[in-house]
C-alpha cells in the first residue's frame, strides 16, 4: 500500500505544526511546533483553553498590582501565555517550540535582546532547557543583529517574516539557528504584481525556497532552512527534503489523505556541486539589495504590520476578558457580602425564615428549591441579575 504524502514527507523533512491547538497536534505529532499571536488568538477562544487564559491573566495581574492598567496586565499576560502554551505543546511534541517576539520591537535590537533573554527566562524558571525553544523574531536588519548576539548566548532563534536572499545570508552570517520564508505570502505578490497563476514548480514561494536552500548547502551553512507560510500541498511537495516545513493543520490533514509518489526535491549532496555566487552581506549591502527587492521590501513590512495588528487584537481580547473577570470578582464579593446579611445563623444557608426580601426573589435564588440559598447560588443569581441589567 502506498504511504500518505504525510508520511512520505516525514522521511525526509522535519515536520512542523503550525498552530497553537493542542488537539490538532496530538492528531498529526509533528516533531516541532511554532505559535505566533494570531494562533494564540484562535486557540485563546476555543472553550478547552479558557482556563489557561483565565490564570495567565489573574497571575499576571497579581504580579502588577491593583493600579496596574489592563493594557499592561494585557501585554504581560500575552508573554506569559505564549510561553505557557508552548510549555503545553512541548508536553506534546518531541522537539522544539518556536515562540515569537514582540513585532512592535521588530527594529529594535536591544528591545529585542531584552525580550528574548525574559522569554527564556520564563521557560527556564518552568524547568524548559532553552535547547527547546526557538525565539522568533522578524528578518529585518537589527532582529538579525539581536539573533546573533543570542545565539553566542545558546539561545536559538527562528528569523521570521523571511522573503528575501539577502535576509537569509545575513542570518546564515550571523549564525541563526534557522530560518522561516514565507512561501505563501512571496506568491501571494506576485499573483497581485502580474495578474498570474503559477504551478507549482514555478511558485515564486517555492523558487526563493529553493534557492536559499541551495545556497546554504554550497556553502556548508548550518543555518536550517524552514518553508513556511502555505497556500497549497503542491508548494510544499515541491520542497521535499527541504530540512523543516510548517505546515496548518488544514493542509496536514490533506497530505495525511493523500497517497502518491513523492519524489525528494531538494537535495543537500546535489547542492554542494552547483555553480553559486558567494555574497557576503554587511548593513549596506543588506539595505541595498532590501530596497532593489520590492517583494521583500512590501511583505517585510506588511508582514509587521500584520503581526503587530494581531497582537493588540489578542491584547484586546485579554484585556476584556479580564474585564469580565474583574466584574466576576466584583459580583462574587458583593454576593458575600448579601450572603453574610442574611445567613442570621451563620449555618452557610439561608432559610426562607432568614430572608427579609422578598419571596418571588428567594425562590429565584433558590435553584434547587430546597428551601435554602448556598453561597453558589447567591454568587450565581446575583451574577444573573448583573447580566440582565447591562
Amino acid at each position: 500500500m502506498t504511504q500518505s504524502l504525510l508520511e512520505q514527507l516525514r522521511e525526509m523533512t522535519i515536520v512542523v505544526a503550525d498552530t497553537g491547538d493542542f488537539q490538532s497536534i496530538k492528531e498529526f505529532k509533528p516533531h516541532d511546533a511554532t505559535t505566533n499571536p494570531s494562533l494564540i488568538t484562535t486557540a485563546a477562544q476555543m472553550p478547552e483553553y479558557q482556563e489557561i487564559v483565565d490564570d495567565t491573566l489573574l497571575k499576571a495581574k497579581e504580579e502588577l498590582g491593583a493600579d496596574a492598567s489592563q493594557q499592561s496586565i494585557a501585554t504581560l499576560a500575552f508573554d506569559r501565555l505564549a510561553v505557557a502554551f508552548g510549555i503545553k505543546i512541548l508536553q506534546i511534541i518531541p522537539g522544539r517550540v518556536s515562540t515569537e517576539v514582540d513585532a512592535r520591537l521588530s527594529y529594535d535590537t536591544e528591545a529585542t535582546l531584552e525580550k528574548a533573554r525574559y522569554l527564556i527566562s520564563e521557560y527556564e524558571t518552568a524547568g524548559v532547557s532553552r535547547d527547546r525553544i526557538l525565539i522568533k523574531i522578524a528578518s529585518t536588519w537589527e532582529g538579525i543583529k539581536a539573533a546573533e548576539i543570542l545565539e553566542k548566548e545558546g539561545i536559538h532563534c527562528n528569523l521570521t517574516l523571511l522573503f528575501g536572499l539577502h535576509q537569509a545570508i545575513a542570518c546564515a552570517e550571523a549564525g541563526v539557528t534557522l530560518i522561516s520564508p514565507f512561501v505563501g505570502r512571496i506568491l501571494d505578490w506576485y499573483k497581485a504584481d502580474t495578474g498570474k497563476d503559477y504551478a507549482p514548480h514555478e511558485d515564486p514561494g517555492v523558487l526563493s525556497v529553493t534557492t536559499i536552500y541551495n545556497y546554504y548547502k554550497k556553502f556548508g551553512y548550518p543555518t536550517e532552512v524552514m518553508g513556511a507560510s502555505f497556500r497549497s500541498i503542491g508548494e510544499i511537495t515541491e520542497l521535499a527534503g527541504c530540512d523543516l516545513l510548517t505546515i496548518s493543520p488544514k493542509l496536514l490533514a490533506q497530505l495525511h489523505s493523500s497517497q502518491a509518489d513523492l519524489p525528494r526535491k531538494l537535495d543537500a549532496s546535489k547542492a554542494a556541486s552547483y555553480d553559486i555566487e558567494k555574497i557576503s552581506i554587511d548593513k549596506a549591502t543588506f539595505d541595498r539589495m532590501h530596497a532593489e527587492d520590492k517583494m521583500a521590501f512590501d511583505k517585510l513590512d506588511e508582514g509587521i504590520k500584520g503581526f503587530t495588528k494581531a497582537l493588540e487584537a489578542l491584547e484586546g481580547l485579554l484585556a476584556d476578558r479580564l474585564s469580565r473577570l474583574d466584574g466576576e470578582s466584583a459580583i462574587a464579593h458583593a454576593a458575600e457580602d448579601v450572603f453574610k446579611a442574611y445567613d442570621l445563623d451563620g449555618d452557610g444557608f439561608i432559610t426562607r425564615e432568614e430572608w427579609m426580601g422578598a419571596d418571588s426573589v428567594f425562590d429565584a435564588l433558590d435553584a434547587n428549591h430546597d428551601g435554602k440559598i448556598t453561597p453558589q447560588e447567591m454568587v450565581a443569581g446575583l451574577g444573573a441579575a448583573f447580566l440582565t441589567k447591562a
